[in-house]
């Protein structure tokens, strides 16, 4: 009994040192913590206070990036963070539903749902984009089913077949529903 409580005890203090040594670490690292708002701490109920607490925020702070592109920000957030990125700035239809979606509180559904919309309506605007400039998509490379038949090959059988089934399944019932009519 006494040597798992020993285990247990050695254990809780490998993992001290290393988190002393993580803490360690972060300080060296030029603005770790930049963003966060003095003002709002969620530790003050439960912080036992030791007086230099506050010495941590005496940092300079960094110079805020230059606004160059449309940055969409929650509405729960005053400004943009002070360095930020952005593989591509809203647009088309799919840039108006974002801009809509981010007047929502990240609480809600409506902003996260009309994200995820304007996702697929991003990919049928690529896929729009790549038809007016020539490319004709290729479902067997970028669908990935070149590697499935490669790697794969039964599986990849089975779900073409179900699809193949499911659609055929489909346009019967619909042959179907028309002759009744």
């Amino acid at each position: 009994m006494q040597t798992v409580l020993e285990n247990t005890i050695d254990e809780f203090q490998d993992r001290v040192i290393a988190d002393r040594n993580l803490d360690t670490r972060t300080k060296d690292i030029p603005g770790w913590g930049m963003d966060a708002d003095p003002e709002n701490d969620p530790t003050y109920p439960m912080k036992h206070w030791n007086g230099a607490d506050h010495e941590r925020l005496n940092y300079e702070k960094a110079p805020q990036q230059p606004l160059d592109i449309e940055v969409l920000h929650s509405v729960e957030r005053p400004s943009v963070t002070r360095v930020f990125g952005t593989s591509s700035p809203p647009s088309g239809l799919s840039g108006t539903i974002r801009r809509y979606a981010f007047q929502y509180s990240e609480a809600t559904a409506t902003h996260w749902m009309t994200l995820i919309l304007a996702d697929r309506i991003n990919v049928l605007e690529g896929k729009l984009h790549d038809l007016t400039h020539g490319i004709l998509p290729n479902p067997w490379i970028e669908r990935g089913w070149r590697a499935e038949w490669k790697h794969n090959r039964p599986a990849f059988i089975r779900k073409t077949a179900t699809t193949a089934l499911l659609i055929t399944a489909g346009f019967m019932l619909l042959k179907r529903k028309n002759k009744h009519k």
